[in-house]
């Protein structure tokens, strides 16, 4: 949980000419919290964790920006120069069956600016959100040169402390309950070249803030928010190599609202603001012959194009590891 003594030292929101000032550039920014890309079994891949296996993954997440879009307007961070976005993820995938998996999920994400105003504005930590989703194997088979797979994933996060979701650019999440929907096809060729293509729409409640009125497109007497929907957009060409122990993907995102409001000038950034980006990324994943179920992955990614939403890059990497559960269970027994 992130300490609620967030600004130090001053009230920013004091109306003297240099606190006003400081309230109308920070606010200005957005700190969301992008769809981190992985090339490790996750629910928006093709890929299955076979009955009675789990893979765990752990991954550190490094996000910067120094720009963002107010609207369609491409703006400077002024005042608190890089806002710095670090993220921890522990996720675990679970075989139920061959073709049902449940994915669990836990961010911890920690922000901060490279100039923070002199200590006035501080970042904030904490747990983000938990997650749960189940991805189910519709189809897989053989056609023409290569394999066909159809899957479709459901998904329901909430937040997991009490965190600020107000607080832009360096709060950790929206602070809203979100169930999704996605549905996913791949076609993998022979040769081990791949094209995977997704899409999603989530669903998003509300979220409560530290005030009781806001405006978006019209004045709300409350302090609950209603952030937006929004539909997501994901296509990835890949390839394996080396027998199957490296894969390269290169991919794009895009996400729209289907709602919301501007960032306002002279006004803070809020999470009933439309959102809207295009993002691109390369990643690697290996795995190891020689320690059997261990993994490596490596990735970056780059907003290149947005409404309402940080030109954030962010470079992560990770160890996953993958086991039999009934097989460790009858190692266990046979050395008892």
């Amino acid at each position: 949980m992130i300490q609620t003594n967030y600004i130090q030292n001053h009230n920013p929101f004091t109306f003297n000419k240099f606190h006003y000032r400081t309230k109308w550039i920070i606010g200005l920014l957005i700190g969301l919290l992008l769809p981190i890309s992985l090339s490790a079994q996750t629910p928006s891949d093709a890929l299955m964790m076979p009955s009675k296996n789990i893979c765990v993954l752990f991954s550190y997440d490094m996000g910067s920006f120094d720009r963002y879009w107010e609207g369609s307007y491409l703006r400077e961070n002024q005042t608190i120069a890089t806002v710095d976005r670090n993220t921890v993820l522990p996720m675990a995938a679970i075989g139920i069956l061959d073709n049902l998996n449940f994915y669990i999920s836990l961010p911890y994400v920690r922000t901060e600016s490279s100039e923070p105003n002199g200590g006035r504005f501080a970042g904030a930590r904490g747990f983000q959100d938990i997650g749960f989703a189940i991805k189910y194997r519709a189809i897989k088979k053989e056609l023409g040169k290569g394999t066909f797979s159809a899957l479709a994933t459901t998904g329901f996060s909430t937040p997991f402390t009490n965190y600020l979701s107000d607080y832009r650019p360096y709060s950790i999440g929206a602070g809203a309950p979100e169930f999704s929907i996605r549905g996913i096809g791949q076609y993998e060729w022979q040769n081990g070249l791949y094209f995977r293509g997704s899409v999603a729409h989530l669903w998003r409640g509300y979220t409560e803030a530290e005030r009781d009125y806001y405006y978006d497109n019209g004045s709300y007497y409350t302090a609950w928010m209603d952030v937006p929907n929004a539909w997501t957009y994901e296509g990835v060409f890949g390839k394996w190599f080396l027998g199957y122990s490296l894969k390269l993907e290169l991919s794009y995102v895009g996400l729209n609202s289907t709602s919301g409001d501007d960032i306002r000038a002279y006004n803070a950034a809020q999470p009933t603001n439309k959102e809207k980006f295009d993002r691109v990324g390369l990643s690697a994943q290996y795995f190891f012959k020689s320690i059997k179920g261990l993994g490596v992955v490596a990735y970056h990614n780059r907003v290149v194009n947005g409404r309402n939403t940080p030109k954030l890059s962010n470079t992560g990497f990770g160890i996953t590891y993958q086991f039999n559960v009934i097989k460790k269970q009858t190692e266990e027994n046979v050395t008892q």
